[in-house]
């Protein structure tokens, strides 16, 4: 499988030469880095070609890096269904730099996108509704950013006792934020509250 993504890395980077893509084989996956202003022409040739086919758009997603120059980056996951590749193609953007709408190559990418802009407020130019989605009337800020706070911000939710919808301050319970990952198959190293009663006669 990886000669056969080789193979597919070296003809769109011949295909698509002058446009400073890189190509690299990253968890069993093609991975194709590009320029923002070069991304609709690359997709399209990706979707297009009879070599790649890559007719279906899974995902869309941001990534936020805050100690970078350009803080974020837009990964698109793309399925080819006639070859069974995929491919991950990333480019790197700033909070105030828009990035070109893909929704005339996928219309798919209306909602990913209109996600994006949400929860990391990466900026899309030339998408057709570019509106929140999925928090609150009047929410203001970006939650999945990494230097988002935690305290300081209203939710709005319905109160069953009361029989209306109230807002009020989020409160985050600090002990349901710390996770323990352990599988229960392995066992504690440590004596967890009243093991201490077993040992005893």
């Amino acid at each position: 499988m990886s000669d056969a993504l080789q193979k597919l890395g070296e003809h769109i980077l011949s295909k698509r030469s002058g446009f400073a893509i890189t190509s690299k084989i990253a968890y069993g996956e093609l991975t194709l880095t590009a320029a923002p202003d070069t991304i609709i022409g690359l997709l399209t040739f990706l979707r297009d070609d009879q070599v790649c086919k890559f007719s279906q758009l899974i995902d869309l997603c941001g990534v936020d890096y805050p100690g970078r120059e350009k803080r974020f980056d837009i990964v698109y996951h793309l399925l080819s269904l006639h070859r069974n590749h995929r491919v991950r193609v990333k480019i790197e953007t700033g909070e105030d730099q828009p990035v070109p709408s893909v929704t005339a190559v996928w219309p798919a990418a209306n909602w990913f996108e209109r996600e994006a802009f949400e929860m990391y407020g990466i900026q899309f130019s030339g998408h057709p509704d570019m509106r929140r989605l999925l928090t609150d009337y009047g929410f203001a800020g970006h939650p999945l950013r990494k230097d988002f706070p935690l305290t300081g911000f209203v939710e709005v939710r319905y109160d069953d006792e009361q029989k209306r919808v109230v807002n009020e301050p989020v409160k985050l319970t600090q002990d349901f934020r710390k996770f323990d990952f352990m599988s229960p198959w392995e066992g504690a190293k440590h004596i967890l509250p009243g093991d201490e009663k077993a040992t005893k006669p």
